[in-house]
């Protein structure tokens, strides 16, 4: 199974926004990337972490993977616990669900902080934050 792990960084709400994800198959990194997206808010940056996954895992042929985030908001939308209000996420969330709806196996897992340290990294190096 892969195991992904997202994040987003913003440098203010809205914000300079930046993504990372790292893309695992057992302990080999597939690929470990950092984007710098503009202004936006947290939340778009936290999708958008997911969306470019998402596609990179495609583009790898690989259609099972975990994903995990520590943004609890954006794992309780995907699975349906909760519902998406903001009209600038929506057009995200459809995005993000007819991607995963190519996958074989999806699974997202909301992680503390403490566990997505590197996805982290990666969003605020993006951002041009120093960390």
């Amino acid at each position: 199974m892969i195991k992904i792990f997202t994040d987003g960084a913003s440098i203010g709400n809205p914000g300079k926004v930046g993504i990372g994800y790292l893309i695992y198959e057992g302990e080999k990194i597939l690929s470990k990337k950092g984007v710098y997206l503009g202004v936006q808010s947290n939340n778009f940056a936290e999708y958008m972490a997911l969306i470019f996954s998402l596609i990179d895992l495609l583009g790898l042929g690989k259609k099972k993977c975990h994903v995990f985030s520590d943004s609890q908001l954006l794992c309780e939308q995907i699975n349906g616990n909760y519902k998406v209000k903001n009209n600038n996420i929506i057009s995200l969330f459809a995005l993000a669900k007819e991607l995963i709806s190519k996958l074989d196996s999806f699974k997202i897992t909301h992680i503390p902080r403490e566990e997505n340290q590197e996805a982290d990294a990666l969003a605020k190096e993006a951002t041009g934050f120093l960390i």
